[in-house]
């Protein structure tokens, strides 16, 4: 079976890496500014990434599977499976990034170094995906470093908020 970059597989790795980002730097921003305890927010990271990985490639299959139903031209020729896994490891690798600094610094040194790994790397995916669809780079990277960087704001705020 060949495996072929085509739109469905571009796709599937640039939402998964771009949700893991800024979901998972929202919810350990989040969880940091409100609890203190550096056990309970990566068990939270990690039981976060791994179930919304799982779920990411669960949506993956089923929205792509009911594309192809809904294509009777046949246009459509992913494999349902490999945009699952693509979705799978793209969201787990890319959630990985801002809860690393969280396995070896204290929680306020990692959250420092957190969000910004997570923004340069949402910054740099941007510009890469601009290059490849042969658009705008820096744009393409600045719209999802604001994005992120929004996302990452909305999960400070309720950390912030609801602090236990």
């Amino acid at each position: 079976m060949k495996i072929a970059l085509d739109e469905d597989y571009f796709r599937s790795v640039m939402f998964g890496l771009q949700d893991g980002l800024v979901s998972t730097t929202g919810l350990v921003v989040g969880i940091s500014a409100g609890v203190s305890d550096r056990a309970i927010i990566i068990l939270a990271a990690f039981v976060a990434i791994s179930v919304e990985a799982s779920s990411m490639a669960a949506g993956e299959y089923s929205s792509e599977k009911a594309v192809h139903q809904l294509d009777k031209r046949h246009r459509h020729r992913d494999d349902l499976i490999i945009g699952a896994i693509l979705m799978f490891f793209s969201y787990l690798i890319a959630g990985l990034i801002p809860v690393l600094p969280f396995l070896f610094f204290p929680v306020d040194i990692a959250r420092m170094i957190s969000v910004p790994a997570a923004l340069i790397s949402l910054f740099g995916i941007g510009y890469l995906k601009g290059k490849i669809v042969k658009d705008k780079a820096l744009r393409s990277a600045a719209e999802m470093f604001i994005i992120g960087g929004l996302a990452t704001a909305i999960g400070l705020i309720v950390g912030v908020l609801l602090k236990v």
